[in-house]
């Protein structure tokens, strides 16, 4: 059953001056939903991967407890077209439906927390949820070869791909840069902040320089939400891409090949764990 808002298989009126109507949803629709720690974004996209409205964005709540991110979630829900099931994009390490880390969210609060099946059971649809920048990376690689994608926003993410498939996520944000910095506090919202985009663009040169070295990638994506203040053209191998695949990634988490990510995970889990946060 499609969830809240209009049937999923409608199509949206056209903007005034357009000829053609949009082609109907492809089902099933998949919404979308990026959590980061400025902001909060979700949007209805098709199996095809067509965002089928813009994104409509909340501001992270401080303190970003697990309750209050549900709760800012459960607006965006009502303000959305419809849709079958939910795809998450989370800013930490996840795993079998529950949160590892949250850095940049606060991990005391998140540890442990059973977000799939917490935000299942209060829905009412199917849910799955990966770290922010494979979704990021999903929504982008194109393959052949060894891909890295690395997220820039609050703080730094990073994973890689071979084939167009997920090869594992790196905490690169809470390793260190430079000076006893990690990469989410040299290249993250507040360096951008503290040293003014000319200092901050030439830090992000050398995360370029060495994300390329480390990894040997034949290409890198950069996406977040500061991909866009990057102010130099990037060598060949690597490419900016919109941040918007944070959100149509999430179409990809439903592929067979990633089902036993999500294998046991049920409601029972968001149960076991109701710390009233």
């Amino acid at each position: 059953m499609t969830r809240q808002g209009m049937a999923a298989t409608t199509s949206s009126r056209p903007a005034q001056g357009e000829q053609a109507v949009r082609p109907a949803a492809v089902a099933p629709v998949t919404l979308g939903i990026d959590i980061g720690g400025s902001n909060i974004k979700a949007a209805a996209v098709d199996a095809s991967g067509r965002l089928l409205a813009e994104p409509v964005r909340r501001q992270t709540p401080k303190p970003a407890t697990p309750q209050a991110v549900l709760a800012n979630i459960a607006e965006l829900v009502a303000v959305s077209p419809g849709f079958d099931r939910i795809s998450v994009g989370f800013p930490g390490v996840v795993k079998g439906g529950e949160v590892v880390t949250a850095p940049n969210l606060g991990t005391s609060f998140w540890a442990g927390f059973a977000m799939i099946a917490s935000l299942a059971e209060r829905l009412q649809v199917p849910v799955r949820m990966l770290n922010d920048a494979v979704v990021q990376g999903l929504g982008v690689v194109e393959g052949p070869g060894l891909e890295c994608v690395i997220t820039l926003g609050t703080g730094v993410g990073c994973a890689l791909f071979r084939e167009r498939k997920l090869l594992v996520q790196l905490e690169l944000g809470q390793h260190y840069a430079r000076k006893r910095k990690t990469y989410d506090q040299y290249a993250g919202q507040a360096a951008l902040l503290q040293k003014g985009p000319p200092q901050w663009n030439r830090r992000i040169r050398k995360v370029i320089t060495a994300v390329c070295e480390l990894t040997n990638c034949d290409r890198l994506y950069i996406g977040g939400g500061n991909a866009r203040k990057i102010a130099f053209e990037p060598p060949p191998q690597v490419k900016i891409v919109s941040n918007a695949a944070g959100i149509t990634g999430g179409v990809r988490l439903w592929e067979p090949a990633l089902d036993h990510l999500f294998a046991g995970v049920s409601a029972a889990a968001a149960r076991r764990d109701q710390r009233g946060q």
